[in-house]
C-alpha cells in the first residue's frame, strides 16, 4: 500500500519556492509611485513663507522699491504792497468809468467814448505784454484799430445794439490771423496765437458795449450801478488779500477765497444801496445786476491769476510786472461790461 501521507508532510510548503504575491513590481507593469519624501523642488514649492529676520522684513530678492515721497509745493508769498497797489488801480478804473458815463447824453457821447478808448488801449497793452502772442506788434496794432472801430460803431450806429460790434470783432480777428499767416516766421505758431488774438479782440470790443448801453433808456444808471459794484468788488478782494489771504485757493496763486467772497458780497451791497437812490431802480433789481457783474469781475480777476501761475510753471519768463498786474482788473471790467448790458436788457 502507498503510505497515507505524503513524504513531504511536516515541511514548510513555501520554504523552497517564493511566497505568493508579488514581492516586487509585477512583470511588464511600471513601478508604483514612491512613498518616500518628495524631491527638493517639491519641498521648495510646498515650503511656506520664509521666516522674517530678526528686527526686519523677510529677505526676498523681489522686494519692491519704496515709493518716492510726494514733493511738497511751497505756497507763493502774498506781497501786501502789490495787492494794495492793484486795489488802488481797480478803484481808479471804476471811478473813471463811472464818472465818464455821467458825461454821456443824447448826441453827446464822444467824451465817454474817449474815456473808453483810453481804457481799451490799457487793455491792449497789458494783455499783449502778458500773453505775448507770436506777432506781438501786429496783434497790438490790430486790436487798437478794432477798439477805435468798435467805439465809432457804437456811437454812430442808427440802432443801439451789439450787431455792429460783432461785425467789427469778426473782421479784426480775421485781419489779425491773416497778418500772422503772411509772415513766414509767425506762420508756424499761428495756431498758438489764435486764442490770444481772439481774446484780446473780444476784450476791447466788450468795453464798447458800455457806449451802446449808454444809448438805451436807463443805461447810464445801469452803468453806474454795475461798474460801481465791479470796482468795489475788485478793490475789496485785493485789499482782503493784503490782510487775510486765506484760505489759499492754490499754492502757486497768491489769492485767498475770503477776498473773492467778500468782494462779491460787498459789491452787491453797494449796488443795492445805489439802487435805492437812482431813478428806475429798486434795491432788489440793482442788487441782482450788481451781483452778476461783481461776481463776474472777481472771477475773471482770479482766472487771470491762475493763467499767470500756469505760464510761470511752464517755464516762460515773466513779462513787464506793471502789465502783468494790470491784467486782472482790466479783464474783470472787460467781462463785466457785456454782463451789465445783458442784465440791463433782460431785467430793465
Amino acid at each position: 500500500m502507498f503510505p497515507s501521507t505524503s513524504p513531504e508532510t511536516g515541511r514548510d510548503p513555501w520554504a523552497d519556492d517564493a511566497r505568493p504575491g508579488p514581492a516586487g513590481p509585477a512583470r511588464g507593469l511600471p513601478p508604483g509611485p514612491r512613498t518616500g519624501p518628495a524631491d527638493d523642488g517639491e519641498q521648495r514649492r510646498e515650503r511656506g513663507p520664509r521666516r522674517a529676520r530678526k528686527g526686519g522684513a523677510p529677505r526676498r530678492p523681489d522686494d519692491e522699491a519704496a515709493e518716492p515721497e510726494e514733493e511738497v509745493v511751497e505756497p507763493v508769498d502774498v506781497r501786501k504792497p502789490l495787492s494794495l497797489t492793484v486795489a488802488g488801480f481797480a478803484a481808479l478804473l471804476g471811478v473813471g468809468l463811472v464818472l465818464g458815463a455821467q458825461t454821456a447824453g443824447p448826441g453827446h457821447r464822444l467824451p465817454f467814448a474817449f474815456i473808453v478808448f483810453g481804457v481799451q488801449l490799457l487793455f491792449v497793452l497789458a494783455w499783449t505784454m502778458a500773453m505775448r502772442p507770436p506777432a506781438l506788434m501786429l496783434v497790438a496794432v490790430v486790436s487798437a484799430a478794432v477798439a477805435g472801430a468798435a467805439d465809432v460803431a457804437a456811437v454812430q450806429s442808427d440802432i443801439a445794439g451789439l450787431a455792429p460790434l460783432g461785425y467789427v470783432a469778426a473782421g479784426g480777428f480775421v485781419l489779425g490771423v491773416l497778418g500772422q499767416l503772411v509772415r513766414r516766421v509767425d506762420r508756424i505758431r499761428v495756431t498758438d496765437s489764435l486764442g490770444t488774438t481772439l481774446l484780446i479782440v473780444v476784450g476791447v470790443v466788450a468795453f464798447a458795449t458800455l457806449i451802446t448801453l449808454s444809448r438805451i433808456p436807463a443805461g447810464t444808471q445801469a452803468i453806474t450801478v454795475c461798474l460801481a459794484a465791479t470796482g468795489v468788488a475788485l478793490t475789496v478782494a485785493r485789499l482782503t488779500d493784503a490782510v487775510l489771504p486765506w484760505p489759499r485757493l492754490a499754492p502757486q496763486v497768491p489769492r485767498g477765497a475770503a477776498g473773492v467772497v467778500a468782494g462779491a458780497m460787498i459789491g452787491t451791497l453797494t449796488s443795492a444801496v445805489l439802487g435805492s437812490y437812482l431813478v428806475g431802480f429798486t434795491p432788489t433789481s440793482a442788487a441782482l445786476i450788481g451781483l452778476v457783474t461783481a461776481a463776474t469781475a472777481v472771477l475773471a480777476d482770479l482766472a487771470v491769476g491762475y493763467a499767470e501761475a500756469g505760464r510761470l510753471m511752464a517755464g516762460e519768463p515773466p513779462t513787464l510786472w506793471i502789465a502783468r498786474h494790470m491784467q486782472g482788473p482790466l479783464g474783470g471790467f472787460a467781462l463785466a461790461a457785456p454782463a451789465a448790458y445783458a442784465m440791463s436788457v433782460l431785467f430793465l
